[in-house]
């Protein structure tokens, strides 16, 4: 994104829309005679296309840019609209985690895990996501392919991202995986490693089916983890047709 300096009136609209506060207001320069103008910050600003989308400001000075790689991905992951080539899907992640009924991702035995960097007002950076990955992979776990992340690693056996992307700053970004259920302690404690070195926020999800007897295997491990979970559900009674036999 890129302000038009010869159209904008430094109003500052424009700021309350921003959700990373990329953007900062400039003063006139006395020395040049340079107007106040509003600017984007680029290597703040994640490409999210707010700004440009909410039609905020009254000079129409905001305007959108053609975006190479590897920048690209700030809008890919940003911008709630903007369809990801590695998922043919808007957003930064695979079809939805809570509709096991249709896709059958999460099998008996295992439990799928999702640690969601980066929220609006913080953002993240694709480094911090690495060290995640970095500290799961060793463990196992069995990444999700389709996940657009997943598709930015460049060494499986390390869990190393392609270097050219590491200071991309995103809106957010989710590593997901799957992972037995006998693993989750192991995970679990990898999981805290990581919320002690990660310089974002990020949410630790965590996705099991219910068993026949009425009980929640993955809930039973949180709570051996010391955790206390919040059960939540999702049934689309119908809506989808599973894609898998049963």
């Amino acid at each position: 994104m890129r302000i038009e300096k010869d159209r904008c009136v430094c109003c500052g609209e424009c700021i309350a829309v921003c959700p990373v506060g990329a953007i900062r207001l400039r003063k006139k320069d006395k020395a040049t005679g340079a107007k106040a103008v509003a600017e984007i910050e680029r290597d703040e600003c994640v490409e999210c296309g707010a700004c440009f989308r909410y039609n905020i400001c009254p000079e129409n000075a905001i305007a959108e840019e053609a975006l190479a790689w590897p920048r690209i991905l700030r809008k890919a992951f940003s911008d709630p609209v903007y369809t990801h080539e590695g998922t043919d899907i808007p957003g930064r992640g695979t079809e939805e985690m809570k509709t096991n009924d249709v896709t059958g991702r999460f099998k008996d035995g295992y439990v799928g895990i999702g640690l969601e960097f980066g929220r609006p007002g913080i953002g993240t950076r694709f480094r911090e996501a690495e060290k995640a990955i970095k500290k799961l992979v060793p463990l196992g776990v069995h990444l999700e392919p389709n996940n657009p992340l997943t598709q930015l690693i460049a060494n499986p056996h390390t869990g190393e991202l392609k270097p050219e992307i590491l200071d991309e700053r995103v809106l957010s970004t989710i590593v997901e995986a799957i992972i037995p259920l006998d693993k989750f302690q192991q995970v679990m404690a990898a999981v805290r490693e990581i919320a002690a070195e990660v310089d974002t926020v990020f949410s630790f999800d965590v996705i099991g089916k219910v068993a026949p007897d009425g009980s929640i295997p993955a809930a039973q491990e949180m709570q051996k983890a010391g955790l206390t979970p919040s059960i939540n559900g999702k049934v689309n009674v119908g809506l989808g047709r599973p894609s898998f036999p049963f």
